[in-house]
């Protein structure tokens, strides 16, 4: 793949994520790390909605969530999800597709550990995705859940992350005239040797 530099050089899909994420860190005003994410429900209707990607590790992507939301019920149902990155900034896109496990261990206690408090405590009290009946509401069950946890609340068991392990990662960036450059990895499963392919914009 000759012709596979610039921003698109390297030999790691991950790697060329973590600086395509740096360099929107720099450029984009608000919520760089922020992906559409994509899943479907038990009937294959898919769903979509903005979340905020937490880290790119050596082989899969991380975000959190309330393990009681529709999200979560869709990932754990259908095992696989997908996502977009779009940093107008920068004119680029990244999109992953994968299989999708929970992340319940250390290091989901660290991450939710280095929120403010008050977004832990926002966790507990959020019973998220279900009928809520006024914003008061959920401010008085922030009040009861305070008095209940205290100054440094643990990790609740119905919250914690995904790992979404890609079989399929493109990096798409704009070119004059609508001639965009698009690089598509693809790997049969998470052991095998990625294949790189250009695609026609």
């Amino acid at each position: 793949m000759g012709d596979r530099d610039g921003v698109f050089a390297g030999d790691d899909p991950f790697e060329i994520a973590r600086r395509w994420l740096g360099e929107a860190e720099a450029a984009e005003v608000n919520d760089p790390n922020a992906i559409a994410l994509s899943t479907v429900d038990a009937d294959g209707l898919p769903n979509v909605r903005m979340v905020l990607l937490k880290e790119i590790e050596a082989e899969a992507f991380v975000f959190y969530t309330n393990y009681g939301s529709a999200k979560a019920q869709e990932l754990d149902g259908a095992g696989k999800a997908a996502f977009v990155m779009h940093w107008k900034s920068l004119r680029r896109q990244l999109r992953v597709r994968g299989t999708v496990t929970r992340e319940e261990g250390p290091a989901a206690d660290a991450y939710y550990a280095s929120r403010s408090l008050k977004s832990r405590l926002g966790a507990w009290a959020s019973h998220q995705s279900q009928p809520l009946s006024s914003r008061a509401a959920l401010m008085a069950e922030v009040a009861k859940v305070t008095a209940q946890h205290g100054p440094n609340p643990k990790r609740p068991p119905f919250w914690g992350g995904y790992r979404i392990v890609p079989s399929q990662i493109e990096f798409w960036a704009d070119g004059a005239f609508r001639l965009h450059d698009r690089f598509v990895w693809m790997r049969d499963n998470p052991l095998a040797e990625w294949r790189i392919q250009r695609l026609s914009p």
